[in-house]
C-alpha cells in the first residue's frame, strides 16, 4: 500500500452557467502522507471548499484523478465511494452538522451503527467521555453550547477511527478562547489515532500549527 493517503493529481474543476464558464479549480496536484497534519489555506471564493469537496469524493473534478489509499474514487460508483468515505474517512464542519432528533451520544452512535458495530453504543459513550462530555451523553443539540456541540461533531468524526479526517473552518462558528480549546482537541486526537488531518481555514495562526500548509489563491496552488 502507498505511504500516501490522499493523492490529488492535476485536478480541474470548472462550472458553466449563463454567463459562460468559471474555473474554481485548476491543475491542483499533491499528496497527503499517512500522519500527516495539513492545513489548506486561502480567502474566501479561492476553490479550499470545492477541492475538500473533491478530496472526499462528494464532488466531482472535470478533469484529474484523486486516489484514497491507492483506490481512484472517481473510478468507483457512487455507492462504492459512499462505502470508501464510511470506512476511512471523518468529517468535522463549521457548522456543526448534528441531527437535531438525536442525542449527544446517539450522534456518535450513528456512524458506528451504520458500519454494523455491535460496540456502537459503549465506543460513542468511551469516545464523548475522551473530549469532555460525559455529562451531557443524553443532551440534545439544541442544549448544547457551541462548543460542546463541535467537540460532539469531534467525538462522531474520530470514534470510527478514520484514516483521513477533512475539517472545513471548523472554529469558524466559535469565539476564540472555545476555538483554541476544539483545535488543541483535535490535534490531540490526531496524535493518539494517527489520523492525517487535513484542515481547511483562512486562518494564519490555525495553518501555522500543521506540519505544512497548502495555499489556493484563484484555484491555483501557489
Amino acid at each position: 500500500m502507498s505511504d500516501y493517503i490522499i493523492s490529488v493529481e492535476h485536478v480541474f474543476k470548472s462550472v458553466t452557467d449563463s454567463t459562460g464558464s468559471l474555473d474554481i479549480l485548476r491543475d491542483i496536484d499533491f499528496a497527503l502522507a499517512l500522519k500527516e497534519t495539513v492545513a489548506i489555506v486561502g480567502a474566501s471564493g479561492s476553490g479550499k471548499s470545492t477541492l475538500l469537496s473533491i478530496i472526499a469524493g462528494l464532488d466531482t473534478p472535470s478533469r484529474g484523478t484523486v486516489r484514497l489509499a491507492g483506490q481512484d474514487m472517481f473510478a468507483m460508483t457512487e455507492d462504492q465511494r459512499a462505502a470508501q468515505r464510511a470506512e476511512k474517512v471523518g468529517f468535522v464542519f463549521q457548522s456543526f452538522q448534528l441531527l437535531g432528533n438525536l442525542t449527544a451520544l446517539e450522534n456518535v452512535m450513528l456512524p458506528l451503527e451504520l458500519a454494523g458495530r455491535r460496540d456502537a453504543r459503549q465506543s460513542a459513550t468511551d469516545m464523548l467521555a475522551r473530549v469532555g462530555l460525559a455529562q451531557r451523553l443524553g443532551h440534545y443539540p439544541k442544549v448544547l453550547s457551541g462548543g460542546e456541540q463541535q467537540r460532539v461533531a469531534l467525538a462522531r468524526a474520530f470514534v470510527v477511527q478514520p484514516a483521513l479526517l477533512l475539517a472545513d473552518e471548523p472554529t469558524g462558528s466559535l469565539d476564540f478562547a472555545t476555538g483554541e480549546k476544539i483545535m488543541e482537541l483535535m490535534f490531540e486526537l490526531n496524535r493518539e489515532l494517527g489520523t492525517t488531518l487535513v484542515l481547511v481555514t483562512h486562518d494564519r495562526a490555525i495553518a501555522a500549527r500543521c506540519q505544512r500548509a497548502i495555499t489556493i489563491e484563484a484555484g491555483c496552488i501557489v
